[in-house]
């Protein structure tokens, strides 16, 4: 699958001036679009990397074909950024929604209790360590946290990848996910401490820990 649409406007002979208008209208609209996908092509793909892991690949494609569709409804140039990655974020969803039907709010007494730092400076996994947190997270690769990532609930995820990995302010990545304020705050609140959790058990799973204690 082509990562984005050809956008074609072919002429016809003989069009009438009104087509003749249309086709010309059809032919900058697709020009416009094409130059915004070349500039944010590279930062939409990596983002749905880490929202949708293999399937970042069609998630851009569904962005890109909804985005051209809906256009006309930019109406400010300088937000084309935060309205092409609120397109792809409602389109990653929707394919988060297709393997998992609803994201559920999960129980997180937990979770708030859990402290990573607490937890490596107990397990003491690097006993020999005179910066055991910082060896810990040096243990993980770039596909490591993108799988951790991907273990979070879009919920959570997602905020964190928008303010954290992407830059945006807490106020931008609200109104792309069309939530409060304080909803946002709430969600990166928690999604850290889920975060931490998951990289814990991560490390666990993998074999990160017992590899450092041997």
């Amino acid at each position: 699958m082509a990562l984005w649409p050809e956008l074609i406007v072919c002429d016809a002979d003989g069009a009438s001036p009104q087509k003749g208008t249309r086709v010309r209208g059809d032919r900058e609209r697709a020009a416009r679009f094409g130059a915004l996908v070349r500039e944010q092509l590279p930062r939409l793909y990596a983002i749905a990397r880490r929202l949708v892991g293999d399937d970042a690949e069609d998630a851009v494609q569904d962005c890109l074909v909804k985005g051209f569709e809906r256009f006309d409804q930019l109406d400010d140039p300088d937000a084309a950024s935060a309205w092409l990655t609120r397109v792809l974020v409602n389109c990653c969803h929707d394919r988060g929604r297709d393997r998992a039907r609803r994201p559920v709010e999960v129980e997180l007494t937990d979770v708030e209790e859990f402290s990573l730092y607490r937890k490596i400076a107990f397990e003491d996994p690097f006993p020999y360590s005179d910066s055991l947190h910082l060896d810990f997270l040096e243990g993980f690769g770039p596909d490591d946290v993108r799988e951790v990532l991907l273990r979070l609930p879009d919920l959570y995820r997602t905020p964190l990848v928008l303010v954290y990995m992407f830059g945006y302010a807490t106020k931008e990545a609200a109104a792309i996910l069309e939530v409060p304020l304080g909803t946002l705050l709430a969600r990166l609140h928690r999604g850290r401490k889920r975060f931490e959790r998951q990289l814990w058990d991560y490390a666990e799973d993998v074999g990160l820990v017992e590899d450092a204690r041997r």
